[in-house]
């Protein structure tokens, strides 16, 4: 199974994980298996990503693509970025790639 079709929809993930991070093996890929411009953030995910990391974000403009809940997919996330561990780089290349797979790409990024 390509991370791709794993990762097709986000994962419900609980109050605990939302506190401490989840398990971050089946929350998001191995860095070394993320494409080349997440892991460079040289795409239009990794801004907004660092936004909500270091000061909130307002979700209400994402539209989640068709088949997505929006509440699951930004938990999911929302776990990843409380976890202890992976790295900084692998959290925001993580969480932007996973977006990028379940939102509409933003209109801009402030």
């Amino acid at each position: 199974m390509t991370d791709e079709q794993h990762f097709a929809r986000p994962t419900p993930v609980t109050a605990l994980d939302l506190a401490f991070g989840g398990d971050i093996g089946k929350l998001m890929p191995d860095y070394k298996n993320l494409p080349e411009e997440f892991r460079r953030e040289r795409d239009p995910w990794s801004r907004l990503i660092h936004k909500w990391f270091f000061s909130g974000l307002d979700t209400s403009s994402l539209k989640p693509k068709e088949g997505i809940d929006k509440v699951v997919a930004l938990k999911h996330c929302q776990a990843i970025m409380c976890s202890f561990s992976p790295k900084h780089e692998h959290k925001i290349a993580g969480v932007a790639w996973l977006m990028s797979q379940w939102f509409e790409e933003p209109e801009h990024v402030q």
